[in-house]
């Protein structure tokens, strides 16, 4: 019986991410005259409940910067966990750019890290990595993405975001 009151918070925790899904795909746009584009990613591969990149992961991030290094990133975003920042890391260092550190992102503060991204990067592009556990889902769906955004390591969605009109996904995979 230990596992109903884990199946209530889990069935609650989905009916929020519905409704600020459903609420911010409206809301959220970039700034008039800019459209910014977002990639959104799943940290690399790690073992069980390490917060280390095992060897697939440490190549996966390699392979990230690899796939985005000629997009023109202007910004990376990433919760405060080893395992996010250490799959952005590469692409950071040799772009130049640092890392913008969040904290753990929550369904309740995705929405200010949503709007934070698109009014001071409006008109460029983002990388956002974050964590299977709730808030890749909601940032992707809070910035207009529809359908499962990017679960499976190496999934990644790239996300155009214009000041009107539908959100374009471009759904990819990279890595090993």
């Amino acid at each position: 019986m230990r596992s109903a009151p884990r199946l209530v918070a889990a069935l609650f925790a989905l009916s929020l991410l519905g409704m600020a899904a459903g609420c911010a795909t409206n809301d959220l746009r970039s700034r008039p005259g800019t459209t910014t584009t977002v990639i959104v990613t799943r940290h690399a591969d790690r073992d069980g409940e390490s917060d280390e990149l095992n060897e697939t992961g440490r190549e996966r991030a390699r392979a990230l910067l690899a796939e985005v290094r000629d997009l023109g990133v202007t910004a990376i975003f990433s919760p405060n966990a080893g395992r996010n920042l250490a799959t952005v890391q590469p692409l950071a260092g040799h772009l130049g750019i640092e890392i913008t550190r969040t904290p753990q992102v929550s369904l309740f503060v995705a929405g200010s890290i949503a709007r934070e991204i698109l009014d001071r990067h409006a008109g460029g592009v983002v990388v956002w990595v974050g964590n299977v556990s709730g808030n890749l889902q909601a940032m992707y769906h809070l910035l207009g993405g529809t359908g499962p955004g990017p679960v499976e390591y190496g999934d990644l969605h790239i996300l155009t975001i214009p000041d009107r009109g539908p959100v374009i996904v471009v759904k990819k995979r990279y890595g090993p």
